[in-house]
C-alpha cells in the first residue's frame, strides 16, 4: 500500500523521483534510498519459523527487501510464551537487534519504532516482549508505538492464548508508549457487514489495518496542514503512562461495487467512527467514557469541516467524556487522498478518517482474558 501511495515499483525503483539519493523527500521516513536509486523499506521482519516470511522471499516484492531484513529461526515457539521469550527467541533476538541498529544508524532523526505483533501465539508474545524490553534498554527515550492483535472473544487459534496474553501484556504495560489494540473477529465482522465478503481472508483484514496505519503515518510521509507526529499520539492520548491501550476505527469502509452510489460528508464519517460496529476491537465504547480522541482526516477535507464535525459529536448523548479530563479532541488533516490496492475490496474515496481513542470500556477486553486465564490456572492446565 505504501508503495502505491508513493509510486514505488515492486523492484524498488521510483520513476517519479527525480533526485537520486536526495533523502530530503517526505517519503524517505519509511524508505531509504540507495545510490542506484532503489528504495528499500526501513523494516525488519522476524519470525521463529520460516513459512510465513518465505512468502515474502518468493513474492512479487522480493527484490525490494535486503535479504538480511528478513530474519527467520529454525523452529517455531509452538504457542509457548516461554519458548519465544527465553529459549528459542533468545537465540535470534541479538540478530534482530543488530539489523535494527544498522537501520537506525542510517536514519538522520530517528523518531521511534512501530511494532506489529499478536499476543495469542508464542512468537508474537514472547519474542515481541523480549524485543520491547531490549529496545527500551538500547533506545531509552525513543517512542514505541505498538499494533497488537489481541485474542477474540469467540474465535480462538490456540488453547493457551490467555496465558500468552497475560504474560505479554506485562511487557506492553511497561515498554510501549501507545498500544493500538486490534481484534481479528471485529475486523472479520466489518469485512462481512460493510464489504459483503462471505469468507474474509487474512489479506482482507490486513488491507483494512494497512489503511489505518497509513492514515496514522501519512503526516510523516506527506506534507499536510495539521500534521500529527508519532510523539504527539502519546502526548494527547495518554493521561497516565500505564493507561495507553487504544481502540481504533476507520471510515468510510465502502465496497468497491457500491462506490458510486454513496457520498459521505465529513460529519457523517466522523460520527460513524464512534459506532461500536466500526471499532477494530470487540467492545462497546458506549458503556465506558472517553478519556481522549485523536481523529486524523485525509483527502478532501478543510479544518472548518473538522471543527463542525467535532462540535456535532460533542452534542451526542452516547459520546461521554470523563470529568477529570478536559474534552480531548486532537485532529489532524492531510491533503493526500486515500489510496487502495487494485483488485482489492475497498472502494476509492475522496476522504477518509481514522480515529484512535482512549476509552475506559477497553477494560472489557482485559477482563475477558483474565477470566479465561483464571479458569485454566485454577486447574493448573498446561502448566509444567
Amino acid at each position: 500500500l505504501f508503495c502505491l501511495e508513493h509510486g514505488i515499483q515492486p523492484d524498488g525503483q521510483m520513476p517519479s523521483d527525480t533526485s537520486i539519493g536526495g533523502g530530503e523527500d517526505a517519503f524517505n521516513t519509511f524508505f531509504s534510498e540507495t545510490e542506484s536509486g532503489k528504495h528499500v523499506p526501513r523494516a525488519v521482519y522476524a519470525d521463529l519459523e520460516e513459512s510465513v516470511i518465505d512468502e515474502i522471499r518468493m513474492g512479487s516484492y522480493r527484490q525490494m527487501y535486503h535479504p538480511e531484513q528478513l530474519i527467520t529461526g529454525k523452529e517455531d515457539a509452538a504457542n509457548n510464551f516461554a519458548r519465544g521469550h527465553y529459549t528459542v527467541g533468545k537465540e535470534i533476538v541479538d540478530l534482530v537487534l543488530d539489523r535494527i541498529r544498522k537501520l537506525a544508524d542510517q536514519c538522520k532523526g530517528l523518531q521511534g519504532f512501530l511494532l506489529f505483533h499478536s499476543v495469542g501465539g508464542g512468537t508474537g508474545s514472547g519474542l515481541g516482549a523480549l524485543l520491547l524490553e531490549r529496545l527500551s534498554v538500547d533506545y531509552g527515550k525513543k517512542s514505541k508505538l505498538g499494533f497488537t492483535v489481541y485474542p477474540s472473544p469467540q474465535v480462538s487459534t490456540a488453547i493457551v492464548e490467555p496465558y500468552n496474553t497475560v504474560l505479554s501484556t506485562h511487557a506492553l504495560l511497561e515498554h510501549t508508549d501507545v498500544d493500538v489494540i486490534l481484534d481479528n473477529e471485529a475486523i472479520y465482522d466489518i469485512c462481512k457487514r460493510a464489504l459483503g465478503l462471505q469468507k474474509p481472508t487474512y489479506a482482507n483484514l490486513n488491507r483494512l489495518i494497512a489503511q489505518v496505519v497509513s492514515t496514522l503515518t501519512c503526516s510523516l510521509r506527506f506534507e499536510g496542514t495539521l500534521n500529527v507526529d508519532i510523539n504527539e499520539f502519546q502526548t494527547n492520548l495518554v493521561p497516565y503512562p500505564r493507561i495507553h491501550f487504544m481502540a481504533n476505527s476507520y471510515a468510510p469502509i465502502v465496497a468497491a461495487d457500491k462506490a458510486g452510489h454513496e457520498t459521505s460528508t465529513v460529519t457523517e464519517i466522523t460520527l460513524s467512527c464512534f459506532e461500536p460496529g466500526n471499532m477494530f476491537t470487540k467492545f462497546d465504547p458506549r458503556t465506558g467514557k472517553y478519556i481522549a480522541c485523536c481523529v486524523i482526516f485525509r483527502g478532501d477535507v478543510v479544518p472548518k469541516d473538522v471543527n463542525a464535525a467535532v462540535a456535532v459529536v460533542k452534542t451526542k448523548r452516547t459520546v461521554q467524556f470523563v470529568d477529570w479530563c478536559p474534552t480531548g479532541f486532537k485532529s489532524g488533516v492531510n491533503s493526500a487522498p486515500p489510496t487502495v490496492v487494485p483488485g482489492g475490496d475497498l472502494a476509492r474515496v475522496k476522504r477518509s478518517v481514522t480515529m484512535i481513542t482512549n476509552n475506559t470500556a477497553i477494560q472489557e477486553l482485559f477482563m475477558r482474558t483474565d477470566e479465561k486465564f483464571d479458569l485454566m490456572y485454577a486447574k493448573r492446565a498446561f502448566v509444567h
